[in-house]
């Protein structure tokens, strides 16, 4: 009698295709929700200021009655919200370097390069154009890209792109977001306290030995989750950092148990990614966009933004430090013969990818805002920030949809 089952090659094959094309689809819906929020925040701002700025800065406190009374609802969206958004980013990156594309070092090296390349050449951009001047500590800002919206213009683009282009692109931005986070830990975090980075992970060794011991209670983990990423901040370091650690401590084994029966079962990282990576893009990034993307867009602000070092060095280092950057260090890693690109992908389809991954936002606003806490200069860095991505995305989708390209 024959089973219906598949065989263990195709099984194996659905496990490592089926949560990403779940991740694909998620990341280009939020991408379309988060330019929505961008845009409301942006409308808001310009025509009534006064009101954006007095609704998210309501303290807590005051508004449950008890709380510290120094913390407004814009640090719950930016600090207090975003530690998940961060949980997610360690679980993709459990994911890529386990079944992914990093988890074959000699393939994994060709995006790993490209990132790096697209992380240092926008900070040599935009510290050239600062000069060293009071702006220069922005230099972290043009570093990211942001998947959500790389890969919703990916699905919009259809089949006029390659679908190794989108997977070659999610491992550039899975990179991307582990300099990012060392960029914070190492260069955004001021006054650290030693004894609290301790409690913090002595929060984060409990869980991982919860985990080994089997125990599947999620609100043991939510409690050790927030009491370490709280003691992480105390410590006058990003708890970002620490939500990551927490999301690369969670394993891949089945979530039921090492039972025969259970290896078709989702692993904790599959199960904790489908469970919380919907609310995380639709919830989290959103409410982070909508506090935090206000730009009073006048025209004198902007007359300002197009001579002020910050924003030019900003809108310059994603729209042609990016492109430069991973096209640059790809060539030098395929040249050399380390690697070489996925099977079905063109130099001028990897133009356009690169292109995109100059559209910055979530993580590049986060580092903005942790770099300028002076209002004026964080709003010229965002303003950089909204016209170097919206540059980006016009020039990769103008070269995925320029006539004489071959659909695929």
């Amino acid at each position: 009698m024959h089973s219906n089952r598949p065989g263990w090659p195709v099984g194996l094959a659905r496990r490592v295709r089926d949560p990403l094309q779940e991740f694909l689809a998620t990341e280009s819906a939020s991408g379309i929700v988060l330019a929505a929020a961008a845009a409301l925040a942006i409308v808001w701002a310009s025509l009534a200021t006064h009101s954006y700025d007095a609704f998210w800065g309501h303290h807590l406190g005051a508004l449950v009655g008890w709380g510290p009374g120094h913390l407004t609802l814009q640090d719950l969206a930016r600090d207090g919200l975003m530690p998940i958004f961060f949980f997610v980013v360690g679980l993709e990156i459990k994911r890529e370097i386990t079944v992914g594309e990093l988890s074959n070092p000699r393939v994994a090296l060709v995006p790993v390069c490209a990132a790096l390349g697209g992380m240092i050449v926008p900070a040599v951009v935009y510290l050239s154009i600062t000069h060293g001047g009071p702006g220069s500590s922005g230099w972290g800002i043009p570093m990211a890209t942001d998947i959500a919206f790389v890969v919703g213009a990916l699905q919009l683009l259809g089949d006029r792109v390659p679908s190794q282009l989108k997977v070659f692109m999610l491992a550039i931005a899975v990179v991307d977001d582990i300099g990012a986070i060392v960029v914070i830990a190492v260069w955004y975090s001021h006054g650290v306290q030693p004894a609290w980075i301790v409690v913090s992970a002595a929060c984060l060794v409990a869980a991982w030995a919860l985990l080994r011991a089997g125990v599947r209670w999620v609100p043991a983990y939510v409690v050790l989750g927030i009491a370490s990423c709280v003691a992480m901040a105390v410590a006058g370091v990003s708890p970002t950092i620490d939500a990551v650690i927490f999301g690369l401590l969670m394993p891949m084994a089945p979530w039921r148990g090492p039972r025969a029966a259970d290896r078709q079962a989702q692993t904790t990282v599959e199960r904790l990614e489908h469970g919380i990576h919907p609310w995380s893009a639709s919830v989290v990034l959103p409410l982070f966009a909508l506090s935090s993307a206000g730009i009073p867009l006048g025209a004198e602000a902007i007359r300002h933004a197009v001579t002020d070092p910050i924003a030019v060095g900003v809108a310059l280092g994603l729209v042609v430090g990016k492109p430069v950057g991973v096209l640059a260090a790809t060539w030098l890693v395929v040249s050399l013969r380390l690697g070489s690109l996925p099977d079905g992908l063109r130099w001028r389809e990897l133009a356009c990818g690169a292109a995109l991954a100059g559209i910055g936002f979530t993580v590049a606003i986060f580092v903005a805002t942790m770099a300028f806490p002076a209002h004026a200069e964080l709003d010229v860095a965002l303003i950089g920030i909204l016209s170097g991505s919206i540059a980006a995305a016009a020039v990769g989708t103008l070269m995925a949809i320029a006539p004489g390209r071959r659909r695929f």
